[in-house]
């Protein structure tokens, strides 16, 4: 149910970490990958070649989003992620996946990351980039 109920939130197709690994690993077009989470988990380990856009939650991070996204054209493929706490607890991805919809983005997908990012993205051996990247 919490699935069901963050999908409506965030109001945009799911993309599971093992697909978004295989697109990246693939070589081919990839989409442009925002982290709307925290700072600090940002500098942390990231998802490599992720842009940092600020928390999805706040008036300041919704700006920066809408900042980096208005270099975009409003076609192109884009993955939302945070993974600072569980799916159903996560104050970010709704608001962003929101503003991306009414900038007029058409191909905005939200990474799902049910637990964070740690188990769910890291702990798999999944790419990484950051300061604790091993």
């Amino acid at each position: 149910m919490a699935l069901l109920a963050a999908a409506w939130a965030a109001d945009a197709p799911l993309i599971e970490p093992k697909e978004l690994a295989a697109m990246l690993a693939g070589g081919g077009s990839q989409p442009v990958l925002f982290h709307v989470g925290f700072n600090l988990l940002y500098r942390n380990r990231h998802i490599p070649g992720s842009i940092y856009a600020g928390p999805g939650r706040n008036p300041e991070g919704l700006d920066l989003l809408k900042q980096e996204a208005a270099k975009l054209p409003r076609s192109r493929e884009i993955v939302l992620y945070c993974g600072c706490c569980p799916w159903d607890h996560c104050p970010n991805i709704a608001p962003a996946a929101k503003l991306l919809r009414e900038m007029g983005f058409t191909h905005v997908k939200v990474l799902y990351i049910p637990t964070n990012m740690k188990v769910d993205w890291f702990d798999r051996g999944y790419p990484a980039e950051g300061g604790a990247a091993k």
